[in-house]
């Protein structure tokens, strides 16, 4: 049965599960072995101070995972890659917290609620923004919910913390309505996935691959999409003990997702070979979520960081955060961006 959550009425989360739900508990099993700590003696040789590296992946697939340019690169050179996989980027946001990873990728969401509940992270690149199609709040086909304002006193399925939890509220706010008025219900996609084809929830609020197959299976109706709503297109994050530690080995492996992502903007027919075998869904559906993302990576800059900031404002005035946050917090120093960001993402507005 599908419950409500409440909004927290403490100051201060006093630990990051208490932003996510039941989903924290699919993270991989791999994550269990995944607790090596990283070596603190530099190696003359090559600079780095880590031997592995520890890699956050989420369920939904990760082309630079698939493709291997990271284990390739960075094998001669002593350091091994361990992947973990996530349902969300904010469970993956919590395992970096307690440790267990090292660098990840999520969107534009997961870190400011990473961030208010005391995490120590860093952003250390930008993904390109996408056209906002891949996102989504959905109904079913004969549902009576025709438009945002219909939305008021349903109930809506999302996993708290994520991308979707930002294109909900601003999507409400386009309404006239506050997150208040409507029975937020936070679960994991797979879960969220199962209420939705069971009719036990109104509308839910996902991404793709989730969003394509609703779409393509479940005749879902997008009642509003991500386009025109202001995202920064998600992070590269670091635990910034190992950003700062390793700023040689940070930049090599920004490097490679950046390489990885131009080959598949280049080539998005082979990028959908690549992932169909492992996610195991129609190859015209994985057509359609490639061909509404953009890859590589950009590099932090003041202006990024600055809608960053909106972003997390938003989430305080709507008390969906117990208290601000400051971006500037989780940000590396110009000097250390510079030693991080590969020369394949530009760094002239870098100042």
């Amino acid at each position: 049965m599908i419950t409500a959550f409440k909004q927290p009425r403490v100051k201060i989360f006093q630990k990051f599960s208490l932003f996510v739900l039941p989903g924290l508990l699919t993270i991989s099993t791999t994550l269990v072995s995944c607790s090596v700590e990283t070596p603190k003696a530099e190696n003359k040789t090559t600079g780095f101070q880590a031997k592995l590296v520890r890699m956050g992946y989420q369920s939904s697939g990760d082309i630079v995972r698939l493709k291997g340019l990271i284990e390739k690169r960075l094998q001669p050179l002593g350091v091994s890659v361990e992947w973990a996989q996530f349902a969300a980027g904010p469970q993956l946001m919590e395992a970096m917290n307690v440790g267990r990873v090292d660098i990840g990728s999520v969107g534009e969401t997961p870190p400011i609620f990473a961030q208010a509940a005391g995490t120590s992270l860093v952003y250390i690149a930008s993904n390109k923004p996408s056209t906002g199609k891949g996102s989504g709040i959905i109904v079913q086909k004969n549902s009576p919910i025709r438009t945002l304002a219909d939305l008021k006193g349903k109930k809506i399925v999302f996993q708290k913390g994520s991308a979707s939890h930002y294109l909900l509220v601003k999507a409400l706010e386009e309404a006239g309505l506050k997150y208040s008025d409507i029975q937020a219900l936070s679960l994991p996609p797979s879960e969220a996935r199962d209420a939705f084809i069971q009719g036990k929830i109104d509308a839910w609020v996902t991404w793709d691959p989730y969003l394509a197959v609703a779409e393509k299976k479940a005749n879902a109706r997008v009642l509003r999409d991500a386009s025109g709503i202001s995202t920064q297109g998600g992070y590269y994050m670091a635990a910034r003990k190992f950003a700062t530690e390793n700023p040689k080995l940070v930049r090599l492996i920004l490097e490679e997702v950046d390489n990885t992502g131009q080959w598949a903007d280049k080539n998005r027919a082979e990028a959908v070979k690549l992932i169909a075998p492992h996610l195991k869904i129609d190859e015209d559906i994985l057509k359609t979520m490639v061909s509404r993302r953009n890859y590589g990576l950009r590099p932090i800059t003041p202006e990024i960081m600055e809608n960053q900031q909106k972003i997390a404002d938003l989430f305080t005035r709507e008390k969906i955060i117990p208290k601000s946050i400051s971006i500037k917090e989780a940000m590396l120093t110009t000097e250390q961006y510079a030693a991080i960001t590969p020369e394949t993402i530009t760094q002239s507005s870098i100042r």
